[in-house]
């Protein structure tokens, strides 16, 4: 409960006595009062004019003088600081207050923050630039022959490109050189083994990359994270090895579907990545890239819907609700549905009256956090076949030691021929 407010009777009883004496101790003695609270019964008269212009308190300015049959009265304010200036492109988020015993402020602080449509404005300009200066891609020719009725799904989360893990600590090597080798490798084997369908969706599920700024911690909550690597770097590798891929599956499909799902840790990256793609590759046919801002997305294959999402807003008990109300129409053209999501790095599918949800594993390491906490997975990804008439109709699961070489991390200080990932 706040303390009430110093009534004027005691604040001209300070002021008098102050007057008279001409000594603080003297007249808080005077008083029967303690120095401080003498002081701020003082400073409360200051500033309510009771003191006359003598003498004008440290830290005080006169702010008006009145003139009275009765003699001039001088009001008192506390000295102002300098003129607040806000920085350039911030808004003001809150102000945060001292105050004294008697409720009045002492100091404040304001506390300002990036201007978000600034920063929309900002983050839309520069991905105008990028999409200027992207160069066209063209693609090579399409395989000979395909099966009309499949499609092939390759489904990869949370590579947590730029996240660094220490074997000794963590249970298995992870940085940025393996990241991409080891996604690579796997797309490799995958496609290899995948039937010679129609089409293909490369369906990354999110946190493509572990830290979405030059500060290496979650954009949300701003938790440190192991991080490998300069951000520019990480950006240029994730770029290079998506093209790659894209590139490995129109060997094989007649058409190529791309969703690159956002996640908690890549909301801004998964952006630029969505739109860079879907500029380099707008002249191709064969290759479709879903650049929705919104987190849920969805793909047509016949009567197969398939529904995708990162896991971080919506999670294995209400995404088939989520999905078949978002995409409404395209739910009720399907005789088969199924949604994908990951962010949990686990396993597990539930078949409910609506549709087949599944939750999938990382094939990347753990890091320190996850390595510490309550929770132990395996590592893998899946290529699972739809059929436009029967849905699901096969999948293979393959697991880092079934497709990967022999990786060395860069944190590692054992000599070259001694290393070995896990």
């Amino acid at each position: 409960m706040p303390t009430p407010r110093l009534s004027d009777e005691l604040a001209k009883e300070a002021a008098d006595a102050f007057m008279s004496l001409g000594n603080k101790s003297q007249a808080a003695e005077l008083l029967g009062l303690p120095r401080n609270t003498f002081n701020s019964r003082l400073k409360v008269a200051a500033e309510r004019g009771m003191l006359g212009t003598l003498p004008v308190l440290p830290g005080f300015r006169i702010a008006q003088i009145s003139n009275t049959p009765n003699g001039d009265y001088i009001k008192q304010r506390p000295e102002a600081g300098e003129e607040f200036e806000m920085p350039a492109g911030h808004t003001i988020k809150g102000v945060s207050a001292l105050v004294d015993a008697d409720g009045r402020t002492i100091q404040q602080w304001v506390k300002t923050g990036a201007d978000a449509r600034q920063q929309a404005e900002a983050f839309a300009a520069m991905v105008d630039a990028l999409k200027e200066e992207l160069p066209r891609v063209t693609i090579m020719p399409p395989p000979a022959s395909v099966e009309a009725d499949l499609l092939n799904q390759f489904v990869v989360t949370d590579s947590h490109f730029g996240m660094l893990a220490w074997r000794e600590e963590t249970g298995a090597d992870y940085d940025l050189r393996i990241a991409e080798q080891l996604l690579l490798d796997w797309f490799s084997a995958a496609i290899a083994t995948a039937p010679q369908a129609h089409t293909a969706v490369l369906a990354q599920l999110g946190d493509l990359m572990h830290h979405d700024a030059l500060e290496s911690v979650t954009p949300a909550h701003k938790h440190v994270l192991d991080a490998d690597s300069r951000l520019q770097k990480v950006i240029r590798v994730v770029i290079r090895t998506v093209r790659r891929i894209i590139d490995m599956l129109l060997q094989k499909h007649q058409h190529v579907h791309v969703v690159m799902a956002s996640g908690n840790h890549d909301p801004a990256s998964s952006a630029w990545l969505r739109e860079m793609l879907a500029a380099m590759y707008e002249n191709e046919p064969r290759i479709s890239v879903d650049n929705s801002p919104m987190l849920y997305y969805a793909y047509e294959w016949g009567g197969t819907a398939l529904f995708y999402h990162h896991g971080h807003k919506s999670n294995i008990k209400t995404l088939d609700v989520k999905c078949a109300g978002i995409f409404r129409e395209l739910f009720g053209r399907s005789k088969f549905a199924y949604c994908h999501h990951g962010h949990l790095h686990s396993d597990e599918g539930v078949k409910t009256d609506l549709m087949y949800v599944e939750r999938h594993e990382t094939l990347a390491a753990p890091d320190a956090y996850a390595a510490g906490g309550p929770w132990l997975s395996g590592r893998s990804a899946k290529r699972i076949t739809y059929s436009k008439l029967f849905g699901e109709v096969s999948r293979n699961t393959m697991r880092p030691e079934m497709v990967a070489g022999a990786y060395v991390a860069a944190n590692d200080n054992l000599p070259a021929e001694q290393r070995r990932a896990a």
